[in-house]
């Protein structure tokens, strides 16, 4: 089993703080964020950053659907870290200043891949096909946030 990554990111034209907060809400922004391909959005503890457990299904592909149930930590400023209590998935969010009035997110996922040729494609497309997810995740934090 190899780890598989998929990093986005994104330039926003707002404050980094503004961008994080945002983020950071679970109970509220963050659910208006999601791209059709998440469902079953629910806050179960807390709601704003550290400390929040959320749950969500991500459809990835038509026959992919990962079952997440997220627990949130701030290890550093500026940075939000996803780790599902199902699986080997961490999304580590970060946040940080790209000019005056400007931030820089980027998004980096990462998991204990299968092995064999199953892993082989997980590893080639997999990617690839979160990157969109986030992507479409992205656009909709900067339409919130400019």
């Amino acid at each position: 089993m190899a780890q598989v990554e998929a990093t986005t990111e994104r330039v926003v034209a707002a404050d980094p703080e503004k961008v994080f907060d945002t983020l950071a809400d679970y109970s509220g922004a963050r659910r208006k964020l999601l791209p059709e391909h998440f469902s079953e959005y629910e806050v179960r503890e807390g709601g704003d950053g550290e400390g929040t457990l959320v749950h969500w299904k991500l459809q990835a592909t038509s026959k992919r659907i990962r079952d997440c149930l997220l627990d949130v930590t701030e290890p550093t400023d500026g940075q939000l870290v996803e780790k599902d209590r199902n699986s080997s998935m961490v999304t580590t969010w970060t946040v940080t200043p790209a000019g005056e009035g400007r931030a820089r997110v980027v998004v980096t996922t990462t998991w204990q891949g299968a092995g064999g040729i199953g892993g082989f494609f997980e590893r080639a497309f997999a990617p690839k096909g979160l990157g969109r997810i986030y992507d479409a995740l992205l656009a909709k934090l900067a339409a919130e946030v400019e």
